[in-house]
């Protein structure tokens, strides 16, 4: 990334709609799905002047910034005046808020809500803001980046990832001049103006784009599509109307157009591979019945509608969760899911991401000798009893009986507990080598 910025600390503002999360996009279709927000002023605001609602929002932006942040810097100002104004504009495009009679509230748990994502990214930081957001955007993309008929392992995935996501982010900067009328060499300098831009990168990488039948997808996901088939200029699909932060009547006719819309169906229709179908199936399923086995029914629920590509607000509304709630939830559901696929079923896992053993636990060759080399004998024996396990489990030869962990113990003169526990801090160590040489 050309830019180093900042992601996702403590808590904010209690005061904020509970239904807003992260990836707020800033078009009615996204503000229609708010099912409740805090109503600090539950009366019309018509009397307000025009532009005063600008100073009233910078105001309590940035006096809200310095309980967060305590020093401001020179910038904090421009910083929250492009807060405001976005928020305005949203507000002012959106039917539904406009006839609320409580256009202010809606600005106020809108503002906050940018700025919380603002404040996240400053308190990590430069570097691990950068690491988090380029980690999170490449979970995104990591199966839409190629095509299911590429065959591609783990590294090959990630190489494309890297690409794609270098050409996004130029996409990113762009976006950011031209929605808050910066010059043409504007970047973000200050730790605050970096935190600003990673949340924008987030929230533009997440905006969702209509397509037909109701459904909708998110921006980073089409685009990572459309790398995947590298389709030439006259080809691509021409959405930039359809990105843009609040839609007219014109952007909305075009969307609406035959020929668009069949374009855009070709752009989520994707070829499915039976066999990487059968595999993904099969991780979902031994997921469900690992979180069955801990009492985590509630984590079922989320997998079940984050599979469904449903947004966070719509994930709140049905399961009736605050967005605290919601936080304590995915916490919980993402130490589920590491331990599942570091502990519990980490061969099925590793498999699925094309990082498994007998492919150097998705490292290059050069990479997974140094990994190799930094582990101890004990590790490094393991690591060679595991990969001969692995060998035995797909041979097919009938009377080649795979050893257990049990054998491995007895080998390493260990419990086979012990011999669990020092499996799992390996793959822990490849998971952060390869985390590593991502942002590198």
């Amino acid at each position: 990334m050309n830019v180093e910025p900042v992601n996702s600390a403590g808590s904010f503002s209690q005061n904020e709609g509970d239904a807003l999360s992260a990836g707020l996009q800033p078009d009615d279709q996204f503000i229609a799905s708010v099912e409740s927000v805090n109503d600090e002023s539950t009366a019309p605001d018509s009397q307000v002047q025009p532009g005063s609602q600008t100073i009233r929002l910078v105001q309590l932006l940035l006096t809200e910034l310095q309980a967060e942040i305590h020093t401001l810097s020179a910038g904090a100002e421009a910083v929250a005046t492009r807060i405001a104004t976005e928020v305005e504009r949203i507000c002012a495009k959106s039917d539904r808020i406009q006839n609320s009679g409580q256009i202010q509230s809606w600005q106020n748990t809108l503002a906050r809500h940018r700025l919380q994502k603002c404040v996240e990214y400053y308190r990590l930081g430069s570097r691990r803001g950068r690491v988090d957001l380029h980690s999170h955007l490449s979970a995104i993309v990591y199966r839409h980046v190629a095509t299911s008929r590429a065959q591609l392992g783990f590294q090959g995935r990630y190489n494309l990832i890297e690409d794609f996501l270098q050409g996004f982010y130029i996409e990113v900067l762009k976006a950011f001049r031209r929605e808050n009328q910066l010059a043409e060499d504007y970047s973000p300098r200050t730790r605050l103006e970096l935190a600003e831009y990673m949340a924008f990168t987030e929230q533009y990488a997440k905006r969702r784009i209509t397509l037909p039948g109701r459904r909708n997808q998110q921006l980073v996901v089409l685009r990572a599509q459309g790398f995947s088939r590298r389709q030439p200029p006259e080809t691509a699909l021409d959405i930039e109307m359809a990105v843009e932060s609040a839609k007219g009547e014109e952007a909305e006719a075009y969307s609406r157009a035959p020929v668009v819309q069949q374009v855009r169906e070709q752009m989520v229709a994707d070829a499915t591979d039976p066999s990487e179908s059968v595999l993904r199936d099969r991780v979902v399923s031994e997921l469900v019945q690992y979180l069955e086995s801990q009492g985590q029914s509630d984590c079922i629920d989320y997998l079940t509608l984050k599979l469904q590509d449903l947004s966070a607000p719509e994930i709140d509304s049905i399961l009736g969760l605050s967005a605290r709630q919601r936080d304590y939830l995915q916490q919980r559901f993402k130490y589920h899911v590491e331990k599942f696929a570091r502990s519990h079923r980490w061969q099925l896992v590793h498999q699925w991401l094309g990082a498994d053993l007998d492919q150097n636990l998705g490292m290059p060759q050069k990479e997974w000798r140094a990994f190799v080399d930094r582990l101890s004998p004990e590790q490094r024996q393991l690591l060679q009893l595991k990969g001969m396990q692995v060998g035995e489990q797909r041979s097919t030869n009938p009377t080649l009986t795979p050893r257990s962990d049990e054998e491995i113990a007895k080998t390493l003169k260990c419990t086979p507990k012990q011999v669990h526990k020092r499996w799992v801090q390996i793959l822990e160590l490849a998971w952060q080598t390869r985390n590593h040489s991502s942002v590198d």
